[in-house]
C-alpha cells in the first residue's frame, strides 16, 4: 500500500518528496450530482488534492440521527475524489467555523446548558467520541494506507484563536486514533506567535491560515516548527458576505503573486476556497462582534470556481503560477455558457396564518421558551399570546435571537432586529387581542465565544412595563413545502403580501442552471421542485440564487417561496449571477 507521511522537509509519498496542491471543496455545499464536475476541474488547474471539513450538525440535526445519504454522503464524495486521482485532506473538527451555522457544532449538544466547549470536558468529549465513532466505517477504509485517497486528517480548527487547552487537543488525538485513523494528523492556526503556540501540541504538524505576504507568514510558521514541511492550510484567496454588506473580491493579480511566493518558497497549499458553493437551506452561519451579521446563501467567495462551476479569471491565473511550480494537465475546463431566463408568474398564494396547524405542533408555556428547549434548531417559530392593555403600551422583549414579525390582531406592528439591537416597539392604543411574533433564526454563530447560543425569544417578553406569562409556541417545519400545496389558492392582485406561501410554475427546454432573480422580492426563501435553495433578502448584497441543474427538469418545474414582507407576483431569471456592489 502506499505510505505518505511528513518528512524532516518535504511531505513524502511513497519515499519520494511529495507537494500538496490542494483545493478547498465542501460537499455539503455542492449538490452531489456536480461534485465529479468540481473535482475534475480542480485537477485540470493543476492541484492534486481536494480538502473538504466535515459538518457534524449537517449529519446530526437530532442528537439519535446520524445521516450519510445522498448530499451527505461523505464516503461517495472521496470515491470521487480518488477516482479523478486526487488525495483528500479531511478535517473533521469537531468545530469547523467555516462560516457554517454554529461552526459545525450540532446545537442539540448545547441544551444541557452545561457542556463545555472546545475544552477537555466529558459531556463534549463523549458526544465527540460518538461522532467520530460514527463517521469512522467512511475514513477509515479510505485512508492511504488502506488504498484510499485520505493522506491527512485535521485535529480541531484554528484553536488558538479560541483557546489553549492542551489536554483537550491530546484527547482529540486519543479518539481519532481510537477510531482508526493512521494518517498524520495536523492543525491550523493564523501565523502569530500566541496562536501557533496555543493550537497545537507535539506530535501535531503545524500549518498555517493566511492570504497574504507569504514568506513572512511561512518564515513566523517556521520559527515555530523547525522541522518539517511549511503548509499554508487555508490560502484565503477570496473572502464571504454578510447581508446588508458590500461583495468581497480580492485582486486577481495580487492571489496570483502570493500564492506564486508561497510555492517558490517551497510550501505546500490548500486554496480557500478553490470553489465555495453554497449554503442551501438554511445553513448560513453568522458572526457577531458586537453587531450580529448573518450570512448570505451565497459562498461563491471569489474563489477560482465560481458558484456555478464557472472557471474564472482567478482560475486561470492560478493554474499559470501552478505550471511554474508543477505539472499541470493538457485539458482545461471549457466556458459554460449563459443560463436560460424563463419567466413567470406566482399564481396562487396561501397565508402563513391560513396553513400554521399543518406546519407544526403547538405547545402551552407559561414563561416564554426558546426554541432549542422546544428542540428546534434552525427556521421559524410563531410566538402567540392574549394581551389587553388601556392606553398607549411598549413592547419589550430582553432579546431577539435573531428577527421578529410583530403583529396584532393579524396586523402588523413592526419587526424587531437583533442586527439593530431591536428590543422594544410601540403598540397600538388600547392595544388588546392576539399579540404574535414570528420569530427567525438568521444563522447560528459560527466563530467566537457566542457559538452555541440558544435562537427565538431569549428572556422575557412585557407590555407595558408588565411581564407577559401564557403563551402558545408552534416551531415551522420547513424542510419541504409539501404542507401547504393543497391549501394555495388563486392570487388576486400582482403582488404578494407577507407572511404567506406562493407557487409558481416555470417552463424549460433541459435542465441547466439557473439564477432565480430575487430583487423583487422582499425576504423570505424559496423552493424549486422541492429542493431548498435558501434565503434571500431585498437588503442585498446578494439578488440572484443559483439553482443546480441537477433539481431542475425538461418541462414544468414548480418554484414556491415564503415571503415575509410583500413581493412582485413576478418571477424572473438572470443569465448571470448578481452578488452585488463590491467596495470598489
Amino acid at each position: 500500500m502506499p505510505d505518505f507521511r511528513i518528512g524532516d522537509e518535504q511531505f513524502e509519498l511513497d519515499g519520494r518528496p511529495f507537494r500538496i496542491l490542494s483545493g478547498a471543496l465542501h460537499y455539503f455545499r455542492v449538490h452531489p450530482d456536480q461534485w465529479r464536475d468540481r473535482i475534475r476541474k480542480a485537477r485540470q488547474m493543476g492541484l492534486n488534492t481536494i480538502e473538504t471539513y466535515v459538518a457534524w450538525n449537517a449529519h446530526a440535526p437530532q442528537e439519535d440521527a446520524f445521516d450519510l445519504s445522498g448530499g451527505l454522503d461523505l464516503g461517495r464524495f472521496l470515491d470521487e475524489v480518488a477516482a479523478e486521482g486526487m488525495y483528500a485532506i479531511v478535517r473533521p473538527g469537531p468545530y469547523i467555523c467555516a462560516e457554517w451555522d454554529n461552526g459545525g457544532l450540532p446545537a442539540w449538544l448545547f441544551r444541557s446548558g452545561t457542556v463545555g466547549v472546545r475544552r477537555n470536558e466529558p459531556q463534549y468529549l463523549a458526544a465527540i467520541e460518538r461522532y467520530l465513532q460514527q463517521l469512522a466505517p467512511v475514513l477509515v477504509p479510505r485512508q492511504i494506507d488502506r488504498g484510499g485517497p485520505v493522506i491527512l486528517v485535521q485535529i480541531e480548527n484554528e484553536y488558538g484563536a479560541y483557546g489553549s487547552d492542551a489536554t483537550y487537543l491530546e484527547r482529540l488525538v486519543d479518539i481519532n486514533r481510537a477510531v482508526g485513523l493512521t494518517v498524520p494528523f495536523t492543525t491550523v492556526d493564523q501565523p502569530t506567535p500566541e496562536m501557533l503556540e496555543a493550537g497545537s501540541i507535539p506530535g501535531l504538524h503545524k500549518t498555517a491560515s493566511f492570504g497574504s505576504r507569504s514568506v513572512e507568514r511561512l518564515a513566523t510558521l517556521r520559527r515555530h516548527q523547525s522541522t518539517g514541511p511549511l503548509m499554508c492550510s487555508e490560502f484565503w484567496d477570496g473572502w464571504f458576505d454578510h447581508w446588508g454588506a458590500h461583495h468581497h473580491t480580492t485582486s486577481v493579480a495580487q492571489s496570483a503573486a502570493d500564492l506564486d511566493d508561497l510555492l517558490a518558497a517551497g510550501a505546500s497549499v490548500n486554496l480557500y476556497m478553490f470553489h465555495g458553493g453554497t449554503n442551501f437551506g438554511l445553513t448560513n452561519g453568522a458572526n457577531d462582534k458586537g453587531v450580529y451579521q448573518p450570512l448570505i446563501t451565497s459562498y461563491d467567495y471569489d474563489a477560482p470556481l465560481d458558484e456555478a462551476g464557472a472557471p474564472t479569471e482567478k482560475y486561470w491565473a492560478f493554474r499559470e503560477v501552478i505550471a511554474k511550480h508543477a505539472a499541470v494537465p493538457d485539458d482545461v475546463p471549457s466556458e459554460l455558457l449563459p443560463a436560460p431566463t424563463p419567466t413567470a408568474a406566482l399564481t396562487d398564494v396561501v397565508a402563513l396564518a391560513d396553513v400554521v396547524d399543518a406546519l407544526g405542533e403547538w405547545s402551552r408555556h407559561e414563561a416564554v421558551p426558546t426554541m432549542d428547549a422546544l428542540g428546534a434548531f434552525t427556521g421559524f417559530a410563531l410566538y402567540r399570546t392574549q394581551i389587553a392593555v388601556d392606553g398607549a403600551a411598549v413592547l419589550e422583549v430582553d432579546e431577539v435571537r435573531d428577527r421578529a414579525l410583530v403583529s396584532l390582531g393579524g396586523a402588523p406592528v413592526g419587526v424587531l432586529a437583533r442586527d439593530h439591537h431591536d428590543t422594544a416597539l410601540a403598540l397600538p392604543d388600547g392595544a388588546r387581542g392576539t399579540l404574535e411574533l414570528l420569530v427567525e433564526d438568521q444563522g447560528r454563530v459560527n466563530y467566537g465565544p457566542r457559538i452555541g447560543e440558544p435562537k427565538g425569544l431569549i428572556g422575557d417578553v412585557r407590555v407595558g412595563g408588565e411581564v407577559v406569562d401564557g403563551w402558545d409556541v408552534l416551531t415551522l417545519r420547513l424542510d419541504s413545502p409539501d404542507a401547504v400545496r393543497d391549501a394555495l389558492r388563486p392570487l388576486d392582485g400582482a403582488a404578494v403580501p407577507g407572511p404567506s406561501f406562493a407557487r409558481a410554475r416555470f417552463e424549460l427546454d433541459a435542465a441547466a442552471d439557473l439564477y432565480l432573480d430575487t430583487s423583487s422580492w422582499g425576504k423570505g426563501i424559496v423552493w424549486i421542485n422541492g429542493f431548498h435553495l435558501g434565503r434571500y433578502w431585498s437588503r442585498g448584497p446578494q439578488h440572484t440564487l443559483y439553482v443546480p441543474a441537477a433539481v431542475l427538469r425538461a418541462g414544468t418545474n414548480e418554484l414556491i417561496v415564503f415571503e415575509l414582507h410583500a413581493a412582485r407576483a413576478e418571477v424572473r431569471f438572470a443569465a448571470r449571477p448578481d452578488l452585488g456592489h463590491t467596495d470598489f
